[in-house]
């Protein structure tokens, strides 16, 4: 069965208070829960971790390298500024999809850029908490297209 890891970084364990105009009502573990069962329909496992410290992110992506065969992100903040992040991601090499609920790209300026886009095999923004769910099944998809 192959194994993905979600990521959510700094904030998002606030989900359904932190600003819901713009992040929706859903708390992360509603979020996660979905997520749990589109994974069992989809024939993988999933792990998630939250954590608002860059580095214990970090410390998952590289636990995941020979173990996982995936991650989904949400990078929070850490996506406009995190070169640490970014380089675990390029250094375990698996497929990566990133993920955000707001359109980062409609948002403020310093937004719209993601240091981790380039070291992602895609990108899914602006479809609320959907955007997890169209992560994962667009995740799953690349891998097991890359293994076809």
């Amino acid at each position: 069965m192959k194994q993905i890891l979600l990521l959510n970084g700094p904030n998002l364990n606030m989900l359904g208070i932190r600003e819901p105009g713009v992040y929706g009502t859903l708390t992360l573990q509603t979020i996660i829960d979905k997520l749990d069962m589109l994974a069992e329909s989809l024939g993988v496992g999933l792990e998630s971790f939250q954590s608002n410290h860059e580095g214990e992110l970090i410390d998952k992506i590289h636990s995941a390298y020979g173990v996982k065969d995936g991650i989904l992100i949400n990078p929070g903040a850490f996506t406009h500024y995190s070169y640490a992040l970014r380089d675990a991601i390029s250094t375990v090499a698996l497929p990566t999809v990133e993920v955000h609920i707001s359109n980062i790209h409609q948002r403020e300026a310093f937004r719209h850029l993601s240091v981790i886009a380039p070291v992602a095999v895609g990108q899914i923004a602006g479809f609320g908490a959907d955007s997890y769910e169209l992560g994962l099944q667009a995740l799953v998809q690349y891998i097991n297209r890359s293994e076809g």
